[in-house]
């Protein structure tokens, strides 16, 4: 029988909220509001949103090895930063495919939290070991151009964290971790919380001014600040440098897993790379569509959606680097079985690019 779905700190204030709940990853979570996902995508660029992302994993890692047992699995180098401090990184098999991408948030000298993706958490501790306190806490992101300016009304010390910064801080007398992370393109705050003082600061933030917003958001908002999910961009027989992120290795360390066969990719090139399309108008586009050129298949689109702020379809999709497809060249994507013609478009897609 299927196990019962997880439910956060949170579920009945979303419910409260009128929240239209879903399954993801293993949780229920809230699609979106009564407001709707296109009201809360703009609310987040215009102003400032809160999701509730007590699904993604914490792992804590503490010890005197930590720092080393990280540099010796996990692809990005934390040489290049310091405690205090959060990085994207990635975890990788031996063939250099991404088993999970990952927020490290460094707490302290020998201390440090790993934030894998909602249903690989067991993995990431088979990699590295470490505590999972998932489910004794609740994550809140509060994103948007006023989400600090609206933090502060609630807690000021919380709201002075930088971006990719991390600290402990003092929230409602209550000890949390907040760090300047997030996944929609905007500024922001992610604030780690225990599970019986979530209700109350969500409520408070809401009081202040910020939206509630749900998972459909969070998705159309990463989509357009060109931003992989994994399971789609990220995943089985996917490399970082195929997915466009060879910033995210750190080449120079002496070894992680899957570095060998990251290094052959890198000398002889990736086979695909990951491209985006914008269609010519509000026609939504799909993920697992073909992508066409001169009536040749080239690719298959990962994700697709419609985008609130630019008011058409945007995908993002692997191409063979075997056919020259530049940025600004017309192609097809097959939508339901419909040819829709879109122009492929650099990341990210908002803000718009000027001409």
């Amino acid at each position: 029988m299927a196990s019962e779905l997880k439910k956060t700190a949170l579920y009945d204030l979303h419910v409260g909220l009128g929240a239209k709940i879903v399954e993801f990853g293993g949780w229920d979570m809230p699609l979106s509001y009564e407001t709707g996902t296109v009201a809360e995508h703009r609310a987040c660029r215009e102003s400032a949103v809160i999701f509730d992302v007590s699904h993604l994993g914490t792992v804590e890692v503490r010890g005197t090895d930590s720092h080393a047992l990280l540099q010796e699995v996990l692809t990005n180098d934390l040489g290049k930063i310091s405690p205090g401090r959060a990085q994207y990184t990635h975890l990788l098999d031996e063939n250099a495919f991404v088993l999970d991408d990952i927020i490290v948030w460094w707490r302290g000298e020998h201390s440090f939290d790993v934030m894998p993706n909602a249903s690989n958490t067991s993995r990431v501790i088979d990699a590295i070991g470490g505590v999972d306190v998932t489910q004794s806490r609740c994550v809140l992101a509060i994103q948007g151009p006023k989400a600090k300016e609206l933090v502060a009304k609630v807690a000021p010390e919380a709201a002075a964290i930088g971006r990719f910064k991390v600290a402990d801080v003092i929230i409602n007398h209550t000890p949390c971790v907040v760090a300047g992370t997030g996944y929609t393109g905007e500024d922001g705050l992610e604030i780690a919380i225990p599970n019986e003082a979530a209700p109350a600061l969500f409520a408070q933030l809401v009081e202040a001014g910020v939206i509630p917003a749900g998972l459909g958001a969070r998705d159309t908002l990463r989509l357009e600040a060109g931003l992989p999910l994994h399971g789609h961009e990220l995943g089985a027989g996917i490399t970082p440098l195929q997915a466009g992120l060879g910033w995210v290795v750190g080449w120079d360390k002496s070894g992680f897993r899957g570095r060998d066969a990251l290094l052959i990719e890198r000398a002889e090139g990736p086979r695909r790379l990951l491209r985006g399309f914008m269609g010519l108008g509000r026609q939504p586009l799909r993920d697992h569509a073909s992508i066409t050129v001169g009536g040749d298949v080239v690719g298959v689109t990962t994700s697709g959606n419609f985008s609130p702020m630019l008011e058409r379809g945007i995908a993002m999709g692997f191409v063979d680097t075997a056919i020259n497809v530049p940025d600004g060249e017309n192609v097809s994507i097959d939508v339901r079985g419909r040819s829709v013609d879109v122009v492929v478009e650099s990341f990210p897609f908002w803000p718009p690019k000027e001409r």
